[in-house]
């Protein structure tokens, strides 16, 4: 699971970050961190639209290469 001071990171930097989901790179959501709790992350995409996702999930910057979660 992610840390609070990572996730704070990304949100004062206005960092993009990909979200890895599972093997497949099509799935991985990208946007800009900008809230979360105990459980879940809410990602605004480029679109604007908001996604909230699980804190278990892989979250890295979007400009690094993917890290796979099946390796």
């Amino acid at each position: 699971m992610i840390s609070d001071e990572t996730l704070d990171q990304y949100r004062l930097s206005g960092e993009k970050v990909r979200v890895v989901r599972d093997g497949i790179p099509e799935n991985d959501v990208r946007g800009i961190v900008v809230a979360w709790d105990d459980t879940h992350v809410l990602i605004r995409k480029p679109n604007r639209n908001v996604v909230k996702l699980d804190r278990n999930y892989i979250y890295q910057p979007a400009k690094e290469p993917r890290i796979s979660p099946v390796d």
